[in-house]
């Protein structure tokens, strides 16, 4: 098979955010150096309980092996909702889906974002690689005045530079980051204001708020010569209306990774669960989560209500655009659940507690 410049420059860019291949082919990354521990071998993270990420061969072949199918996405959608959040929150909490993993969330007077992405494209390359299908839920100018920033690991959808430039620049917030993607971020802009956190820290964010990262099913790379040179996380928030759990990114396995919150942290008010970027199973099963394993996540967690996140905005994978929805709603009335205890905002949407 023929691959052309332009095809295999947009491959690497699509799988730079599932896969770790990016631009950085010869000069390596800055990483992390500290102690070993449980997870840390001294160079590099690990799950204990987790699985290695794919080869560069397996990558190769799911891209550009035989019989792959990838879904054709529509080129942009248009947006239903467009939200302008409040200045501030101060009972209860309001969450605002912006898109992929990005959310707004308010409460107790603080604005947290998770995982911001406000750039057209998540790729190292300004030309290539997945760019948006639809616009973010709130523009950017229409945020408020941005408290703190959880980034959960360093992955281009979920670590986006540009856009945490952009909120240095107009709000300096705290930003909360498991081990060594805070020299990520610093090395990229100096002034981000990046705090880096180990698994089962708790870092108290003021006006009676917490959070504490917890260990996840996944791992992270933006080159090819740092992969888990920088730990990734999920977070458990303390609020006064209850405790919310977020993942970024996150495989299944067995479910212990989120019965161990459930153990470690009690009752969970809210989840935040991703269900997209999950085809093909055989490469994406140890690192994303489908939307039947979400819903085994959220029993396990034992939450009272989720939301679902990371789908319908990047092509990050080969599933439709609407394959992650459709499959919610499938495995809810398969599981015999409730659909409105799992829904699927759409960008702009707002729930609250």
């Amino acid at each position: 098979m023929t691959i052309s410049r332009r095809k295999l420059l947009a491959s690497i860019g699509a799988v730079t955010a599932t896969a770790g291949v990016s631009a950085f082919w010869i000069s390596r990354m800055p990483n992390y150096t500290g102690p070993v521990s449980d997870h840390f071998d001294g160079k590099v993270f690990f799950d204990p309980d987790g699985v290695p990420p794919k080869s560069l061969g397996e990558v190769l072949r799911w891209q550009f092996g035989g019989g792959r199918k990838r879904e054709v996405w529509p080129d942009w959608v248009d947006n239903e909702f467009a939200d302008t959040p409040p200045a501030k929150v101060e009972s209860g909490v309001r969450l605002s889906y912006v898109g992929h993993a990005s959310w707004l969330i308010q409460t107790a007077g603080i604005n947290i974002l998770f995982d911001p992405v406000w750039s057209e494209r998540v790729s190292p390359f300004s030309f290539a690689g997945p760019q948006r299908h639809n616009a973010p839920g709130i523009a950017f100018d229409k945020l408020p005045k941005i408290d703190v920033v959880l980034v959960s690991h360093g992955h281009y959808d979920h670590l986006d530079l540009p856009t945490l430039s952009k909120l240095q620049a107009a709000f300096a917030p705290r930003v909360i980051t498991p081990l060594g993607n805070d020299v990520t971020m610093t090395s990229g802009d100096s002034a981000i204001k990046a705090e880096a956190y180990d698994w089962a820290d708790r870092v108290e964010l003021g006006n009676g708020l917490a959070v504490t990262l917890v260990p996840t099913r996944h791992w992270t790379a933006r080159g090819l010569w740092d992969r888990n040179r920088c730990l990734w996380a999920s977070f458990v928030i303390e609020t006064p209306a209850g405790k919310l759990y977020i993942v970024g990114d996150s495989g299944y396995g067995d479910g212990g990774h989120f019965r161990r919150v459930r153990e470690a942290h009690g009752e969970i008010r809210l989840a935040i669960l991703p269900i997209g970027a999950y085809e093909p199973r055989w490469f994406m099963k140890d690192q994303h989560m489908n939307p039947e394993d979400a819903v085994k996540a959220l029993n396990d967690c034992g939450a009272q209500q989720a939301l679902a996140s990371h789908h319908s905005t990047f092509q990050l994978t080969d599933e439709a655009i609407d394959g992650p929805v459709k499959g919610l709603a499938e495995a809810l009335v398969a599981a015999e659940m409730p659909k409105d205890k799992f829904v699927a905002l759409k960008p702009g949407q707002v729930f609250e507690i």
